[in-house]
């Protein structure tokens, strides 16, 4: 029989950080968490970055995903809370493949399209999709934990499609791609 597969997804931020895990039992995802953390109260972004690591690495220890997926940083205009966002985002992956999990990073857009169908879908859009899907009653107070939750069931959707398993699991960079593909390359 196989094991569950849990997802731990996140959508980073630099004053607030969702969080959500899925659980995948017999193909079915089933919410186990949804929350966001508050960094706000913590004026220093070094200290929010530390509690940004302290609460993956403790939802890792937690609930034991099996992999965690990300939502890339929106490009804005505002190069300064581009580069803030960056670094939030590039703890959270540090302490994910730091216990040894497997990072998939998903663009907003796509998230959004999985879920909704709509690339360009509201947030309210995407929360409503979530809600009819995954059967919660409760909305979460903030926007952020419920990307979060978009985000892993994106990745869910994504790693168990046809297209996916056709394709086996991928690759590890341009030398595992060269490597598996020795006639599609030319000099």
């Amino acid at each position: 029989m196989k094991k569950d597969q849990i997802i731990l997804g996140i959508d980073p931020g630099t004053q607030l950080m969702g969080y959500a895990l899925l659980r995948i039992t017999n193909s079915t995802p089933q919410v186990i968490l949804i929350d966001a953390l508050k960094l706000t109260g913590q004026k220093d972004i070094y200290a929010r970055l530390e509690m940004i690591h302290t609460k993956v690495v403790e939802l890792i220890k937690l609930y034991q995903p099996t992999t965690f997926a990300i939502e890339a940083p929106f490009f804005g205009k505002n190069v300064q809370s581009m580069l803030k966002l960056g670094r939030a985002q590039g703890v959270a992956i540090a302490a994910a493949m730091q216990t040894g999990l497997s990072v998939t990073e998903y663009a907003p857009k796509k998230v959004k399209q999985s879920i909704t169908g709509n690339g360009n879908a509201s947030k309210d859009q995407v929360w409503q999709m979530l809600q009819r899907t995954l059967q919660i009653e409760v909305k979460p107070q903030y926007f952020d934990a419920t990307d979060a939750l978009a985000v892993a069931l994106c990745h869910y959707y994504q790693s168990s499609s046809p297209l996916a398993a056709a394709a086996g699991k991928g690759f590890k960079g341009w030398d595992d791609f060269i490597a598996k593909n020795p006639g599609k390359v030319k000099l």
